[in-house]
């Protein structure tokens, strides 16, 4: 146990290694499940509360254990350890939009909970393996993310427009800048706004200076642009196979 939640890296993580194939394969099956089940769409229905009890759960509890840790072995204060990353926000929104069903914050976490937080599980900057808890509060925390994401947007009548993408894209912007001003401040990387966190990850193919804060927004702005062409598909798909 002592080694489990430790400071110390004993086993380093490898990228699309055995236990990241292994979070990766559970990932893709849940996400499937939950687009699938009939019963996940019904409110009314006890295992439809289940799934939102659980995420809600997930959330919360890799939120405060990994700040409980942070604060155990003095990194806390170092004041780069915060849910302010796109995905922590994330997080906390999703928290939000499973206890009050608010349509608003259900699209905010349809855009930034969905693919930004499969885009992490994919490429995960973390340094320990499977015999660590930051490797499991880093995958259970981000696919709950994602999945909160799928089950609000499948389990409620919230309807997701081109406008909806405009303005989610605005607030995005908004909190980069807030973000990017307390990041000079603070000496933080938030959003990885001032660069890249590790080598080897896809932000190092988008340049320096004014190019890489350029191709973040283009990337933001042209995943955000995807969402909303799955979602109409995937609403198409749907109304073809129910006539």
């Amino acid at each position: 146990m002592d080694t489990w939640f430790s400071a110390r890296i004993d086993e380093s993580f490898t990228t699309f290694g055995a236990s990241h194939l292994v979070m990766l394969a559970i990932y893709v099956i849940v996400s499937v499940f939950i687009l699938s089940t009939p019963a996940v769409r019904k409110r009314s229905t006890r295992f439809h509360t289940l799934l939102r009890v659980i995420f809600l759960s997930l959330l919360i509890l890799s939120e405060v254990s990994y700040q409980v840790w942070t604060i155990l072995h003095g990194y806390w204060m170092e004041g780069s350890h915060l849910p302010l990353h796109l995905c922590g926000i994330a997080s906390l929104v999703g928290v939000f939009a499973l206890l009050t069903y608010h349509p608003k914050l259900i699209k905010i976490t349809y855009f930034i909970g969905i693919l930004p937080a499969a885009i992490a599980l994919i490429t995960p900057d973390i340094p320990h393996d499977f015999q660590h808890f930051r490797f499991w509060k880093f995958f259970v925390h981000h696919m709950a993310i994602s999945w909160t994401g799928l089950f609000l947007i499948v389990s409620t009548t919230v309807k997701i427009k081109w406008r909806d993408f405009l303005e989610t894209f605005l607030y995005l912007g908004i909190y980069s800048i807030l973000i990017h001003l307390f990041n000079q401040y603070t000496g933080t990387n938030y959003l990885y706004l001032e660069g890249p966190p590790i080598p080897g990850t896809p932000l190092d193919w988008m340049g320096n200076g004014i190019a890489y804060t350029a191709t973040l927004v283009m990337t933001a702005f042209s995943l955000f642009a995807v969402m909303v062409i799955f979602y109409k598909l995937a609403g198409t798909k749907k109304r073809t196979v129910n006539e």
